[in-house]
């Protein structure tokens, strides 16, 4: 069987978008030696990061193009047996399609997403599912969310989960302090966050929760380490933490690599995710991965994510996001339990177990459209902790 993917998010720096798609494609390499795959990129650096048994195709950058055209004739030419999409998908195209909806944000909290975008999404996802011949989602939220969004029948919605790459892991303290010194330019304990600079991630409810902490608790020498890109909305942010009385222990990194990323996780002393909505929450998993306490919101995917291992919050409650930091920083038991418990958590889920639960979805459709029986189909969940 031959399977076309579109991974022009490679290279791109698109985060989420981007992850999913590398993680999932090295996945297929170690689980499936039979299949072949055909990725479609548009970034000249994207083929580093792929398979070498993949047959990697260029397609143009710009979305009219590689939607309107692009997609469809590479798909068609290459003779794939289905072209698995992110959210969008080619306006003509001949090929079965497997798409990923990772969440339904833009319908359910349009107020963070530009009318343009906003307006861009609601139509092309709704066309894009109804044409579908499987949607993929990431969390039994986004799935519940999906379903209740469009008219489609329930068997034809699948949740299969994220995972941390194996790239984040518990790695020395001691070379991780000394790696996230040398970046930040301070020697002091930190609390970590991750996330684009936007409304949705709530970084100026964190940013006041913390200064709230500092001042309930002056003994407390933490800074606040941000990592993100900057987006329209950034200047506010850093606006807030120029207000906030603490600034100077509140710092930006802006994008920072996966092996930066690996530092600061193993080198903070609490990782907080305040996001306002989420549709799986992968930083929670890498942060678990790396033996930290997670606080995070209790709103969306998240809870579904955490699942025991981390603390929750309100999101717009900053004393809530204070007191769950403090509770954590200032408890050492607290703490060891949470990076125990974090760790057992994210070792519940891999890309192998995604790639394979993905790859039976490929196959239900490969069975529809040729009427024969080729395995079968066992679906990852999202693992839980309760027994």
């Amino acid at each position: 069987m031959r399977f076309a993917v579109d991974a022009h998010a490679i290279g791109r720096n698109l985060t989420g978008n981007e992850t999913y798609i590398r993680s999932l494609l090295r996945g297929f390499s170690e689980v499936d030696c039979e299949s072949e795959f055909v990725a479609y990129v548009s970034e000249p650096s994207a083929a580093e990061w792929l398979p070498e048994s993949f047959t990697v195709k260029h397609v143009s950058s710009n979305p009219f193009q590689r939607l309107g055209w692009d997609l469809a004739a590479e798909a068609k030419a290459d003779q794939a047996d289905l072209l698995h999409v992110q959210y969008t998908a080619p306006l003509f195209c001949s090929v079965p399609l497997v798409v990923t909806v990772h969440d339904v944000s833009f319908l359910e909290c349009p107020e963070y997403f530009k009318w343009a975008r906003r307006t861009q999404l609601k139509y092309t996802v709704a066309r894009t599912v109804k044409r579908a011949a499987r949607i993929i989602t990431v969390s039994e939220f986004s799935r519940t969310s999906i379903l209740n969004a469009y008219d489609l029948s329930p068997g034809l919605v699948k949740a299969v989960p994220n995972a941390a790459n194996q790239a984040f892991r518990i790695i020395s303290r001691e070379k991780a302090l000394a790696s996230a010194r040398e970046k930040l330019g301070f020697d002091a304990p930190f609390v970590f966050s991750v996330g684009d600079l936007q409304p949705r991630k709530n970084q100026i409810g964190l940013i006041e929760a913390f200064a709230r902490m500092l001042i309930a608790h002056p003994q407390l020498r933490h800074h606040l380490v941000l990592t993100g890109k900057d987006t329209w909305f950034a200047p506010k942010v850093r606006e807030a933490a120029a207000a906030s009385g603490f600034s100077e222990r509140i710092h930006f990194t802006g994008f920072v690599t996966e092996r930066r990323l690996l530092h600061f996780y193993n080198a903070c002393d609490c990782f907080v995710f305040p996001s306002f909505y989420e549709g799986f929450g992968l930083p929670i998993l890498e942060a678990m991965a790396c033996g930290r306490a997670v606080a995070c919101s209790d709103t969306s995917a998240m809870p579904e994510v955490a699942d025991g291992a981390g603390v929750l919050f309100n999101p717009r409650k900053p004393d809530e996001i204070s007191r769950a930091m403090s509770d954590i920083l200032l408890d050492s038991s607290l703490r060891g339990r949470l990076e125990r418990l974090g760790t057992q958590r994210a070792a519940l889920f891999s890309w192998q177990s995604s790639a394979r639960a993905t790859l039976d979805i490929y196959r239900d459709v490969m069975e529809e459209q040729r009427g024969v029986s080729l395995k079968p189909t066992t679906l990852a969940s999202v693992p839980s902790n309760k027994r």
